[in-house]
């Protein structure tokens, strides 16, 4: 009989090998950071409800909810557009889970789990901008993506949600991508390819990015 566990494991566990990969002798260019066990929830505001959520939204996290292509951090979260009227709320330490979101959003919208249900992967270094733009039709560059903007697309065929996060302190920029877990490990070794020629960093979080 096969071996069966309800215990959580992150989609890569088994594509995920820590350390420099690709080109060797030189430093790398991109890093890849699978963030691992963290709450995602999808908010869909129901029809003519939008007002009401977003409400809801500000007095909950006290920022506006994304009404546009954008990423908005909160104090303990980020509120991510996933399409009209809809945002994904990305956080930690079980502080915005359907539990606690449950009693604030269930009358102006739907809620829905994807915790384990998408992996998170934050790219950077002096090439992430260069791979992704091997695999993406979409102008990364800082004047038309800046730090918040936002995007749900495609990769190598693959639905994601691309955001640019807080640039690292040596003004690197951070891009964050949400892929569904069964597509994360074939997305993984694409992004693998494309960036071997760079160099790659590869580590895991537990950390946000």
């Amino acid at each position: 009989m096969a071996d069966f566990s309800w215990a959580s494991r992150s989609p890569l566990e088994h594509a995920l090998a820590t350390g420099v990969h690709g080109a060797r002798g030189i430093e790398a260019g991109v890093s890849l950071t699978e963030i691992r066990n963290f709450e995602l929830i999808q908010v869909m505001a129901r029809r003519g409800k939008w007002a009401e959520l977003a409400k809801a939204a500000k007095t909950r996290f006290g920022v506006a909810a994304p009404e546009a292509p954008k990423a908005i951090q909160a104090k303990d979260a980020a509120l991510i557009w996933s399409g009209p009227h809809q945002f994904l709320v990305l956080s930690k330490n079980g502080k915005h889970t359907m539990n606690t979101l449950a009693p604030a959003f269930s009358g102006p919208a739907s809620l829905s789990d994807q915790s384990h249900a998408r992996a998170l992967i934050s790219i950077s270094g002096a090439k992430a901008r260069t791979m992704l733009a091997k695999l993406s039709s979409l102008d990364l560059h800082p004047a038309v993506f800046p730090v918040g903007a936002a995007a749900a697309t495609s990769i190598d065929h693959t639905s994601v949600t691309l955001w640019r996060g807080g640039d690292q302190p040596d003004g690197q920029a951070v891009f964050n991508l949400l892929v569904f877990a069964t597509f994360a490990e074939s997305l993984w070794h694409t992004m693998l390819d494309a960036a071997a020629e760079y160099g790659i960093d590869i580590r895991y979080s537990e950390e946000l990015a």
